[in-house]
């Protein structure tokens, strides 16, 4: 007799609901067969389908056979894990040339997960500092808390403007896209805050004056397009997680099939 799948069941193996199933049934994306006043899928031919979906390599590979496959675990666990990072940073660094800002993408600690781009000289002078990178950190992981959902720019302890969007996958926070490297529009600034942002990186007055001008000037029209990108950005980074865990739920279901 033909194994014949419930909606129920089809919905638990490809982790979509119930309307999704028979969106595509009635589009003729998804075979189906009509028992009664139900739909019934036959396991041969959903295993087919599924194939089809996984998008086999452009080059031919040797067949293997189809018993016994191992489900392959859904990527769980930090930031780092989760994303194509070759694919995602050059997502960042085509928004920080666009836009002419400095972007990075960290996870919720503030740990740097993609090469920081685009950044300004003033920057560049901080990281050159073991000291000044944890200083760097700690300045993300304050504004991962501090700063409202909704993006806004604040200054950051070098004084300069940045923003953040943060990284969801499913409901949970996963990292956030910092932009900055922008200069206030009162920049630059007095010397007695030179001296207070040198003291606080451990760096000496003069070569923080020595790189003031080296800093990413936008206009308020630039600097309110820049930030209406900040959490467009994350939503990307998020999507491409939310993509990479359907890819891997939709091989377990492969996978499932074919080892009964």
């Amino acid at each position: 007799m033909t194994d014949l799948l419930t909606t129920r069941e089809v919905q638990d193996l490809l982790q979509i609901d119930r309307t999704t199933i028979y969106r595509m049934v009635e589009g003729g994306q998804l075979p189906a067969i009509r028992v009664g006043k139900q739909w019934r899928f036959e396991r041969a031919e959903l295993e087919r389908w599924l194939r089809t979906r996984a998008a086999a390599p452009a080059t031919p590979t040797p067949a293997v056979p189809v018993h016994n496959v191992a489900a392959p675990t859904p990527p769980t666990g930090p930031l780092a894990e989760l994303l194509p990072l070759e694919c995602v940073q050059l997502v960042q660094d085509a928004f920080a040339d666009a836009l002419g800002v400095m972007i990075v993408i960290t996870d919720m600690e503030g740990r740097p997960v993609t090469r920081v781009i685009n950044i300004c000289g003033l920057y560049a002078v901080v990281i050159d500092n073991d000291e000044a990178v944890t200083r760097c950190i700690q300045n993300w992981q304050r504004l991962a808390g501090a700063v409202p959902l909704e993006p806004r720019f604040v200054p950051s302890n070098l004084g300069l403007l940045c923003a953040r969007g943060l990284i969801r996958a499913g409901n949970e926070l996963k990292g956030m896209v910092f932009m900055g490297g922008i200069a206030p529009e009162t920049w630059p600034p007095a010397s007695e805050e030179v001296r207070a942002i040198a003291d606080h990186f451990g760096l000496e007055p003069d070569l923080i004056e020595a790189h003031l001008n080296e800093v990413h000037r936008l206009d308020k029209p630039a600097r309110d397009r820049a930030l209406s990108f900040v959490q467009r950005i994350a939503d990307v980074v998020s999507h491409i997680v939310e993509d990479r865990n359907a890819l891997y739920s939709r091989l377990q279901a492969i996978a499932s099939l074919t080892s009964l």
